[in-house]
């Protein structure tokens, strides 16, 4: 399985905001810009938490299986690649969400004096910041997942 890369989630998300941007500009030359659901960030903030739990959970399972104590469950390898692809699923979807929702609330900054285009813009910030926030959790799960031997330069064996 390939690790998740920064660049490509940070080319996501700017790629996805600026045909954001240009699409709301468009979209409001032809009649009024849809709003951005407050439901937004709430859900992205939902899925953050669930990957941040699943990490913890796994984290933990694997220390108490490597100090060896007593009673401790160990990780089913198909289980800790399901979390793996479903936070790297999870980053992928959240670039691309925060990126249109960033486009959109850059594009609504140019009206904040309308006090409903000014919610809008704060939906759209905060939806952009819950999409940091499930683009961490699931790094930060793929790092946990990750078995040791990945550490090791190819060609290179321990003994």
């Amino acid at each position: 399985m390939k690790q998740l890369r920064l660049k490509v989630l940070a080319g996501l998300f700017v790629v996805a905001g600026i045909l954001s941007w240009g699409g709301a500009r468009l979209w409001e030359a032809f009649g009024t810009l849809p709003s951005v659901p407050l439901a937004a960030p709430i859900v992205l903030a939902a899925i953050a938490v669930v990957l941040m739990a699943t990490a913890l959970s796994i984290r933990a399972r694997l220390r108490a299986q490597r100090e060896r104590r007593p009673g401790a469950k160990g990780v089913e390898p198909l289980m800790a690649a399901r979390a793996v692809v479903f936070g790297q699923a999870s980053a992928l979807v959240a670039a691309l969400v925060s990126g249109m929702y960033g486009g959109t609330g850059v594009y609504l900054l140019g009206s904040l004096d309308i006090p409903a285009r000014r919610d809008q813009a704060i939906y759209a910030a905060f939806s952009v910041l819950a999409g940091i926030a499930v683009i961490a959790a699931a790094l930060f799960l793929e790092r946990v997942c990750k078995l040791p031997e990945d550490d090791q330069p190819p060609g290179t064996t321990t003994v």
